[in-house]
């Protein structure tokens, strides 16, 4: 039986691809948003969560992460606090995960490489979790997700 991954994004693109380069070796079951990734892991079994870290395609009442809070860090300003939601909220679905339980490994599709302190950080709240950049070939990508789903994590 392949490994289940769950892809949590707001298109199809990671979807597409990973079921394009390395569907031989993965099962795929794809998420369009924190509330249908949280109802996939309660109602299914996976072997490890593959998340976009951006999601600027679905609609402001879908993302997780609270508005207003987030407004009041700038400075009131809504537009500001729904872009920052957005840019992040693969990390707002990974926490949710986590807060329901959730402990399998993570995959970001994002580079950390230039933000190692906020990587660091990341590693330790919600591990295991590791990240492969958008441009990962094909080997990178089966070999991590590989990895995770034998619950390994680094990245």
């Amino acid at each position: 039986m392949l490994p289940r991954v769950l892809i949590v994004e707001d298109g199809f693109e990671y979807h597409e691809t990973l079921g394009r380069f390395v569907a031989d070796s993965f099962a795929f079951t794809r998420a369009g948003d924190g509330a249908e990734a949280l109802a996939a892991v309660a109602a299914e079994r996976f072997d490890c969560l593959f998340l976009d870290m951006r999601f600027d395609r679905i609609e402001a009442g879908r993302l997780l992460g609270d508005l207003a809070e987030t407004a009041e860090r700038f400075n009131g300003d809504p537009v500001r606090a729904t872009r920052f939601l957005e840019e992040n909220q693969g990390v707002y679905v990974l926490a949710a995960l986590r807060a329901a339980g959730c402990e399998l490994p993570a995959v970001f599709s994002h580079d950390f490489s230039g933000e190692p302190r906020r990587w660091a950080a990341l590693e330790r709240k919600y591990a295991p979790v590791s990240w492969l950049p958008d441009n990962a070939s094909p080997a990178a990508l089966r070999e991590l997700l590989s990895g995770a789903a034998r619950g390994g994590a680094g990245g």
